[in-house]
């Protein structure tokens, strides 16, 4: 699989098309049909909101799971560093109902609630979960869990 040249505008087009379609992805290409939530972070240097998509897990009903993979590149993403600088985000995810936005807070998962939600991914996607034997680093497994917002 071949990434976009720009990525950004990439990212952008995803997150317009899951706004306009109630959070599924209809556009051509290799995410269509793809299970998607929308994070919006604080820059830890700007201070503005970015938005990125990402896939996710649910882990219960207010709690979904996120790893930063970056493709398997030696850095973290930009969006990881953010919500360790600062751990209040955004989240659109996607119900039969529409999109359910809802704020939450961020943490990375260690020890035992790693080892459980990396077998869960693994499990679920598992060409997500190789992405740690081609990296250095150890890919962070990041938890929302909701603090209010609506639930659908």
């Amino acid at each position: 699989m071949s990434l976009p040249s720009d990525m950004r505008a990439f990212n952008r087009s995803v997150v317009e098309n899951f706004r306009a379609e109630g959070g599924k992805i209809t556009m051509e290409g290799m995410l269509k049909g793809s299970d998607l939530v929308v994070l919006t972070t604080v820059g830890r240097r700007s201070g503005r909101q970015h938005i990125v998509p990402l896939g996710y897990l649910t882990d219960g009903d207010d709690r979904i799971v996120l790893w930063a993979s970056n493709m398997a590149a030696a850095e973290h993403p930009a969006w990881y560093r953010n919500l360790v600088a600062e751990p209040q985000v955004i989240v659109e995810r996607p119900t039969p109902a529409g999109i359910d936005l809802f704020t939450g807070t961020a943490h990375t998962a260690a020890g035992a609630e790693r080892e459980r939600l990396f077998a869960k991914l693994a499990d679920r996607f598992p060409h997500m979960a190789a992405h740690q034997q081609q990296t250095e680093r150890e890919i962070p497994l990041v938890v929302v869990e909701r603090v209010s917002g609506r639930a659908d």
